[in-house]
């Protein structure tokens, strides 16, 4: 299955990484892509590895690192997963739910 980004995850990981990288470095930065390629690898030949949502049985979560993880859905009829947001893990768990809300009310 193709994975691809939505606005909001787009939006959020450009904003992550240079976070990432003014932080700790290119170096740094270029290994979280890494670990994010890989899980989009592992998702997208297995896309049902990950647990689902408490709030949303459809709706599934990949932990990238111990501060940051996303959030993903199945789109059978297209055969493609769409990440819906990207998080770091210290948020606000209802933040993270009226994200995915606005995701489906836009």
């Amino acid at each position: 299955m193709k994975v691809f980004l939505s606005p909001l995850s787009e939006y959020k990981l450009s904003k992550l990484l240079i976070y990432i990288e003014q932080e700790w470095g290119r170096k740094s930065k270029e290994r979280f892509l890494k670990k994010l390629k890989l899980k989009f690898a592992q998702i997208s030949r297995h896309p049902e590895s990950n647990p689902s949502t408490e709030d949303f049985e459809d709706i599934f979560w990949c932990v990238i690192t111990p501060q940051s993880s996303f959030y993903y859905q199945i789109l059978e009829e297209e055969n493609e997963i769409e990440v819906i947001t990207i998080t770091d893990n210290r948020q606000d768990p209802d933040q993270i739910i009226k994200e995915i809300r606005f995701h489906f009310n836009k």
